[in-house]
C-alpha cells in the first residue's frame, strides 16, 4: 500500500511539472522562410517567361523581401515587395503592369494585374491569386488563381 502511495505522489508530482512547463514554455515557432535565389514555376499562367526570386532579410525583420527577376529580361516587368508572414504563410502582394498576356504570347497586348502569392516556407508551394479591373479586349474584370512552386537554387 505504501508504493501505492509514493507511485501516486510522484505522478501528481510529474503531471504538475508537466503543466507548468507547458504553460511557461512559449509555443514552437512557425517555419521561417530560408534567404537564398528560388525558381518560381507557376502552373498554367499565359505567360513565356520564368522567374527567379531573390529572397532577403527585410529591415527591421518581420517579413522576407522578394526581388523578382524575368528570365529572359525582355517584354517582363520585374517586381520587387515585402512579404508578411500570416498564419503560417508568407504573402506577397504586387502590382504587375503586363500580369494578364492577351493573344499572341510575345507581342500581344497586356493587361496590368493585381497579384497576392502565398506559400508555405515548409513545403514552398502556394497560390497566386491575380485579379484585373478589365480583361482582354475589354472584356470584364475577373481573377485567376494558379499553384505555384520554389525550388531553392
Amino acid at each position: 500500500m505504501g508504493s501505492a502511495r509514493r507511485l501516486a505522489r510522484k505522478t501528481s508530482t510529474l503531471a504538475g511539472a508537466l503543466a507548468f512547463a507547458a504553460a511557461a514554455c512559449p509555443p514552437i515557432a512557425q517555419a521561417a522562410m530560408p534567404f537564398g535565389n528560388y525558381d518560381l514555376h507557376v502552373e498554367g499562367r499565359y505567360d513565356f517567361h520564368t522567374w527567379l526570386w531573390a529572397i532577403t532579410a527585410c529591415p527591421g525583420g518581420g517579413c522576407v523581401h522578394v526581388n523578382a527577376i524575368a528570365r529572359p529580361v525582355a517584354k517582363a516587368f520585374p517586381y520587387v515587395g515585402d512579404a508578411r508572414s500570416v498564419d503560417g504563410q508568407y504573402v506577397l502582394t504586387v502590382d504587375v503592369p503586363d500580369g494578364l498576356r492577351c493573344d499572341d504570347i510575345y507581342y500581344g497586348p497586356t493587361v496590368p494585374t493585381h497579384d497576392v502569392y502565398t506559400w508555405d516556407p515548409t513545403t514552398l508551394a502556394g497560390s497566386l491569386q491575380s485579379s484585373f479591373d478589365a480583361g482582354c479586349h475589354g472584356a470584364p474584370a475577373g481573377s485567376y488563381t494558379y499553384p505555384f512552386t520554389l525550388s531553392r537554387l
